[in-house]
């Protein structure tokens, strides 16, 4: 199976890793307690954040990377974690297609960082054999997550009701697609 890229240097200072489970735990709990009220209104599993919950979803990592449904990576700015960026695959996810996720500290916004990375999980994702699109999901309410996909050349292919599982959700979600030949 041809799997990601598992260290991507974007340039001397940012660079696209995996997690290195136990090791980086301490630091991945740091950054999102830091990020909390920034990812509240958009991300439900900020709800369940402990550092329990973040041990189990770091340790669930190498298995789901191996089996190609989710190639997470630690986003590092100058060799510190500053969020995560995703490359994975859901149940309801279309054949040939990839879904790509991110987050960041709220002090390394505004830099272009999310734009960078959800470009590297583009050029990770068409790597892949059988992969003809990308898509990004995200609030219509949410202007700057809906910003990356619209710096990376994507356009809303498909829009439809959501269950509110965040505060600041609008109950709609864009569906941004980017297909190969885009």
């Amino acid at each position: 199976m041809d799997l990601p890229q598992p260290v991507i240097e974007l340039d001397a200072h940012l660079t696209l890793r995996q997690f290195d489970g136990e090791a980086d735990l301490a630091e991945f709990c740091q950054v999102i307690e830091e990020s909390l009220e920034h990812l509240r209104p958009w991300m439900p599993w900020v709800a369940d954040h402990s550092p329990a919950f973040t041990a189990d979803f770091l340790t669930q990592l190498p298995g789901r990377w191996a089996n190609g449904t989710e190639h997470t990576y630690a986003v590092v700015l100058d060799g510190a974690i500053v969020g995560a960026c995703s490359l994975f695959r859901r149940d309801e996810t279309p054949a040939g297609a990839r879904e790509i996720g991110y987050w960041l500290h709220p002090a390394a916004t505004g830099g272009g960082i999310a734009t960078r990375a959800a470009g590297a999980m583009v050029e990770q994702a068409f790597r892949l054999p059988g992969v003809e699109c990308v898509e990004i999901v995200t609030d219509p309410g949410n202007l700057p997550s809906a910003a990356v996909p619209t710096r990376l050349g994507f356009t809303v292919d498909r829009r439809r009701p959501a269950e509110r599982v965040a505060p600041a959700e609008t109950g709609e979600e864009l569906f941004w697609r980017l297909t190969r030949d885009q």
